[in-house]
């Protein structure tokens, strides 16, 4: 048997659960392999941003030195459009919109297409101040930054993804069968209409016309529902919403062998079947409501396992540990072998084996936190050559499985080993361990004569250098007396200091020296 039906087989063989947990405000989502939890989405019910959603903005800003443009999409900062995430089909796109306001025929097949974009271009070229595009979230709001968009507005269905001003038919990569690819290029050549460009997904190998052509109408009927929106609206605002997060993991991932699918919530069970029976109608008996007293997550060992998983060290076994730190730039993880060391092998074969260990885990710990952007890993050091290229393709094949895209790195003499993965939401984080409210763990508080020096810093880089605007101080009781007390308090002398109003709120469970902002929408903000 070749390797990839090996590998193909033990998928199949793999047990994967979906345990949904639903609480106001937000639905935890687990994905289990083999019992074992390997994905955790956090998805707010209230989500405004979340990616693909489909938005008609207003151009705010032009910035010619980044080529690029802040676009007003109804969020607290401006969103990030640049030149390259116009798309191709930008020109196309505009002239569409223009055709909105006008009496000419707009409907898609009779729309003739304009030249596509070149690569070395001017942003000022195509938008000016003021201007409504329709863009769609690429990238949600992450730390202080505004959400990242695209112009390039496309759909994606379970086999299709529809791109509209195109007439381009691609096909995944990943189906490697050449008569394959042949047969789904034709059967989507004489079901597409014009002008829209599709991108065939690896599950669409080996489906009918049928299935493809109910697929592909689906994405055409929400293209026609953004038009629409479009035409009513002067203003910026959402035309569509993109599918909830369980959705979305059920549209990609269902084609594996699912076995069950765990809810705790009537309406979210009903909505989920529903869903599913509309795409893969065959799996809808794995939808179960769960009933039971104890909470959902308890009764399927998830809790238990999220506490064991998300602190700065993780355990492996026998001693294995790694320990991961967070930073603004980065995420580093660092392999330690702790107490295991086997008398028969030489330090070498030790240290192989210890690495090859941590490298399965850190592709698992990179799934379960979503964690993206640069990753660095310090592996325990190795001699030979051809042990790090053992060790680079274990990590190569322990994170095959991983939906995001990522790129790997050959290890360096000093057993180091870059990462860049994918980062479209905020890093899942979950609070393991308590640390005293006041030193922060440190064993050291600030001075306090240094305390409201610190806090108005923090204002004044908000308010003038981040121009927020509508933020809530929050404080402990002592404190908010201090800053509020008498006509011309501390906060009125703030007020006009910066030239913009905000808030103080009195929070009765925080220690003396806590302090907290929070924008127009409730968020915290991390400074």
């Amino acid at each position: 048997m070749s390797e990839e039906l090996q590998q193909e087989e033990l998928k199949k063989t793999v047990m994967r659960d979906l345990v949904i947990n639903s609480h106001a405000p937000e639905v935890d989502i687990a994905l289990l392999e083999d019992n074992i939890l390997v994905e955790l989405h956090k998805e707010k019910t209230n989500n405004q941003f979340a990616v693909g959603d489909v938005y008609l903005g207003r151009v705010k800003k032009i910035l010619p030195g980044l080529n690029a443009a802040f676009v007003d999409v109804g969020y607290t900062k401006e969103a990030f459009l640049h030149y390259l995430d116009l798309g191709l089909q930008i020109r196309s796109l505009l002239k569409f919109r223009n055709l909105q306001n006008s009496n000419e025929d707009d409907s898609m097949d009779k729309f003739k297409l304009e030249p596509e974009l070149e690569k070395n271009g001017k942003i000022g070229d195509f938008l000016t101040v003021g201007e409504l595009i329709p863009v769609q979230i690429a990238k949600e709001p992450i730390s202080t930054k505004g959400p990242r968009i695209t112009a390039e507005v496309s759909f994606a269905g379970r086999y299709l993804v529809l791109v509209p001003f195109s007439n381009r038919i691609s096909v995944s990569q990943k189906i490697r069968s050449s008569e394959e690819r042949n047969r789904l290029r034709k059967l989507i050549q004489s079901i597409r209409p014009n002008n829209y460009g599709v991108i065939i997904r690896t599950v669409a190998e080996g489906k009918k016309v049928a299935e493809l052509d109910a697929d592909l109408k689906a994405l055409i009927n929400k293209w026609e529902h953004c038009i629409t929106e479009m035409k009513k609206m002067t203003t910026f605002g959402k035309m569509v919403s993109e599918m909830d997060q369980t959705s979305v993991m059920l549209r990609d991932l269902l084609n594996e062998s699912f076995n069950n699918i765990h809810v705790n919530d009537d309406a979210l069970y009903e909505e989920i079947r529903s869903y599913i029976q509309t795409i893969a109608p065959q799996k809808a008996e794995i939808v179960q409501l769960y009933k039971g007293k104890e909470p959902i997550f308890e009764h399927f060992n998830v809790a238990k396992q999220i506490k064991g998983f998300f602190g700065r060290v993780v355990t492996i076994r026998n001693g294995v540990y790694l320990i991961i730190e967070h930073t603004e730039a980065m995420h580093v993880i660092d392999v330690n072998s702790g107490h295991r060391l086997n008398k028969e092998n030489s330090q070498e074969e030790n240290a192989l084996q210890v690495n090859l260990e941590a490298a399965k885990e850190i592709a698992r710990q990179l799934r379960l936190r979503d964690m993206g952007g640069i990753i660095i890993v310090d592996f325990i050091d190795m001699r030979e050559a051809k042990h790090r290229k053992d060790l680079y393709n274990a990590l190569v094949e322990a994170m095959a499985p991983d939906r995001a895209k990522h790129k790997i790195l050959p290890a360096t003499q000093f057993g180091l080993i870059q990462i860049t993965r994918q980062r479209v939401r905020p890093e899942t984080e979950v609070q393991v361990q308590e640390k005293c409210p006041v030193c922060a763990g440190e064993g050291k508080i600030r001075p306090a004569i240094l305390f409201i020096d610190e806090i108005e810093n923090s204002i004044k880089y908000l308010l003038v250098d981040q121009n927020e605007s509508n933020i809530t101080l929050q404080v402990h009781p002592f404190i908010y007396a201090y800053l509020t007390k008498g006509l011309f308090s501390i906060h009125h002398k703030w007020k006009k200091k910066y030239g913009k109003p905000f808030k103080v709120q009195c929070m009765g469970d925080f220690h003396m020296l806590q302090y907290n902002f929070q924008n127009a929408n409730g968020d915290d903000i991390k400074i």
